[in-house]
């Protein structure tokens, strides 16, 4: 089999999927290619799907601005992707466009990999910064896990409540202003940055900084561009673990590659490369 995949959003040509996917597919020893398909905002989703039908597209992914609109143009969305709000991995199965969610799915991967005795033993309490997308998938990700709390911090209080309503589970949330959440920090096992705020070209800022961590505390952030943070940095200097943005893309990745091949590739020395072609860039 021959596998046609791709990623449709725009603007895509600084995606670093092409390089991923490629490398999945070396590895799996599958033959197929992964196109970039810029999707410009005035032209009908409905057509593009007819287009990659046409063309024999096994799947795609799908990055901003069309990860919630992509939802209204596809047979049937996974219970996942349903609750999260969006889907950024489509698969064709059965003459059907099936939408799936896999950030958050990603982001658990890339923690237990880092970190594989963090979900075992003592519940653990999580701080969540920011209340996008990214949160949204990472949060319901974390509500299947054995945690004690998942407070959520970010400046509208209100964007951070929609996000609590998805909770069905006795795990405990507050909702907490980032002020309130910067006293607090301190009391965290894990802290997650799931904003943009630190990305290039304003690598100076940072959403927060820490008046006191803790050695055991792991502070993560899903920038990945660039590599270390200055939110990173801050942690570090404090003297609390860190976990790294680029392993999430990598994690969220397989699971996508996952869904259309039935093979989870190993991803031994990945991340080492990508790290070096993010700090080539």
């Amino acid at each position: 089999m021959y596998y046609r995949l791709g990623l449709i959003g725009h603007p895509v040509k600084q995606s670093l999927s092409p390089w991923i996917h490629s490398e999945f597919l070396k590895r799996s020893h599958l033959k197929g290619q992964y196109d970039l398909i810029d999707v410009h905002p005035e032209e009908a989703l409905e057509n593009v799907l007819h287009h990659l039908q046409h063309e024999g597209y096994h799947g795609f992914n799908v990055t901003v601005p069309y990860k919630e609109k992509i939802m209204n143009y596809l047979d049937i969305v996974d219970e996942h992707a349903h609750r999260v709000g969006a889907v950024n991995t489509v698969a064709r199965r059965g003459g059907k466009w099936i939408g799936y969610n896999t950030d958050g799915i990603g982001y658990v991967r890339a923690l237990e990999e880092k970190y594989p005795k963090f979900f075992l033993g003592a519940e653990k309490n999580v701080l969540l910064i920011g209340a996008g997308g990214a949160a949204r998938g990472i949060y319901a990700s974390l509500l299947t896990k054995p945690l004690q709390r998942i407070d959520l911090a970010n400046r509208t209080l209100q964007h951070a409540e929609n996000i609590k309503i998805m909770n069905e589970t006795s795990i405990q949330t507050d909702i907490l202003s980032l002020e309130r959440a910067r006293e607090l920090c301190s009391t965290y096992d894990l802290i997650i940055q799931t904003t943009v705020v630190g990305m290039n070209p304003h690598e100076n800022e940072m959403i927060m900084s820490f008046p006191v961590l803790r050695k055991e505390q792991i502070v993560s952030d899903i920038v990945y561009q660039p590599i270390m943070t200055k939110f990173l940095r801050d942690a570090k200097s404090k003297g609390a673990q860190i976990h790294l943005g680029h392993s999430m893309l990598l994690h969220q990745a397989q699971v996508a590659f996952e869904i259309w091949t039935d093979q989870l590739v190993e991803l031994e020395k990945m991340d080492h490369q990508l790290e070096d072609i993010l700090k080539g860039r």
